[in-house]
């Protein structure tokens, strides 16, 4: 029977509020840990604001070198779901675990250690590097747990069980609030710790997160049963199916963070109210990321899932639909912040100065912004079409060949304004833009897995007018 009928909207818009709006508040929770703990920090002054964010900057580097594992298990929880394979999605879980808590250890173990050497790289004011030596340092420690969590998460979120990690999340950020008011400030009889209190806080969260999702797994053995031997029952086929899928997702996420390390490094060498600037509009970034964010993990799912079941033009046409919606979404969101921008700003305790360039920096990111998610949206469905690629070389080399040359060159040599050298961070969203779109309309992503979406793959192409 041909895949080719009529779009179904009302289901597409089910499963956006199904799985989308959980994920959406779930993402949304954890920004408001950050902001959480960035706004408790300024009251402590602008030069704190500026610390936590460069340790962010730490940990997003940290991000980008283990998610490339949780991309590609994201990829084969949702195919395998699809085809209702439960041994293939246990493997995937494992193989995956494996991967992401090594690297954990390491990043952890540098940052416990030797928190100085991670700090210099990304900035040279000492008064900064000062109060970050003991936040990121306590944060260290939270980093296994950060990447157990996130698997968990996208397990669960695969296959559409999308409360746990809502409530894991929720009463992550009660366990952080409740801290970082107490250890802070001092409250209680405790000691006044600053930012390290923050710090703990975190760290915390991510401990309860951590055994309650567990707690869920262990308990929740209907839908997939968890199995050690099956987890870690790899043989040489799996492996090389599963590097092969992974290793473009692994390089697009690796080269990606040292992109945006090396583009750190030229916001770190600015004047400190752009720092603290930077900073505060991270945290906000992070609130558009929190529903785009949801949506992007609603489209793999969704996509993945209609794949790996084999039915691809439902999968191709919930793709496009996807790269119109979330785009048009954080529009919206960044339009009323930037009407707000001043009583948003004025949260984090930033100077004038760094009130200013927060609300340009606003404005340039409604623009880009808006571009950047639909390329971010585009590119996890190609993932979860079995096609991780194509989104990986070109984001790779926009990257490399426009977007860092020219942010480096706008700041480092030509010493240019801050907010122009902020712009130029964007450089590459449009040319990105036009090959994705291209691509994302030919249907060539769609590269499924499993057997049943091996065996209608010839007749979608087909449909499509494709050789």
């Amino acid at each position: 029977m041909s895949q080719r009928q009529a779009f179904n909207w009302k289901a597409f818009f089910a499963s956006v509020f199904t799985l989308a709006l959980p994920i959406a508040f779930q993402n949304l929770l954890s920004t408001t840990a950050s902001m959480v703990d960035t706004i408790m920090i300024g009251s402590q002054g602008e030069l704190s604001v500026a610390a936590i964010g460069i340790c962010s900057q730490i940990t997003s580097l940290f991000f980008s070198c283990y998610f490339g594992f949780a991309g590609g298990a994201l990829l084969f929880f949702a195919q395998y779901w699809g085809a209702r394979n439960i041994r293939g999605i246990n493997r995937s879980f494992g193989i995956s675990l494996l991967c992401m808590l090594l690297i954990a250890l390491a990043f952890g173990g540098v940052a416990v250690v030797n928190p100085v050497f991670l700090l210099r790289i990304y900035t040279d004011k000492e008064s900064i590097i000062q109060i970050g030596i003991p936040y990121i340092r306590i944060v260290g420690f939270s980093y296994p747990l950060t990447v157990m969590v996130l698997l968990m998460n996208f397990l669960l979120r695969s296959t559409e069980r999308v409360k746990a990690p809502l409530i894991g999340s929720t009463v992550g950020i009660i366990v952080n609030f409740c801290l970082n008011w107490t250890l802070i400030y001092g409250h209680f009889g405790m000691p006044k710790m600053g930012a390290a209190g923050a710090a703990v806080g975190t760290l915390a969260s991510s401990i309860v997160n951590f055994i309650l999702l567990l707690i869920f797994l262990l308990r929740d053995q209907k839908t997939v049963r968890m199995n050690l031997r099956e987890m870690f029952g790899w043989d040489m086929d799996f492996i090389s199916t599963y590097l092969k899928k992974c290793l473009p997702i692994i390089c697009n996420e690796l080269f990606y963070g040292i992109g945006q390390m090396l583009i750190n490094v030229v916001i770190g060498r600015q004047s400190e109210s752009a720092i603290a600037a930077m900073a505060a509009f991270r945290v906000l970034e992070g609130f558009v990321f929190a529903f785009f964010g949801g949506l992007a993990d609603a489209s793999s799912v969704v996509v993945g899932n209609e794949i790996g079941a084999g039915n691809h033009m439902k999968g191709y046409r919930s793709m496009k639909a996807f790269s119109l919606l979330c785009p048009a979404i954080t529009f919206t969101i960044v339009s009323i912040m930037l009407i707000f921008n001043r009583p948003l700003l004025g949260l984090f305790g930033l100077s004038a100065e760094a009130l200013y360039y927060g609300k340009y920096m606003l404005l340039i990111y409604l623009a880009a912004g808006t571009v950047r998610t639909c390329n971010y949206i585009m590119n996890s469905c190609y993932r979860a079409g079995g096609e991780p690629v194509f989104g990986t070389v070109l984001e790779i080399v926009c990257l490399f060949t426009i977007s860092v040359p020219a942010t480096w060159i706008a700041g480092m040599v030509l010493r240019l304004p801050f907010l122009a050298v902020f712009a130029f961070v964007y450089t590459d969203e449009l040319i990105r833009l036009f090959f994705e779109w291209r691509y994302t309309r030919s249907g060539k992503w769609v590269k499924p897995v499993t057997q049943e979406g091996v065996a209608t793959l010839e007749e979608f192409h087909r449909e499509l007018g494709r050789k």
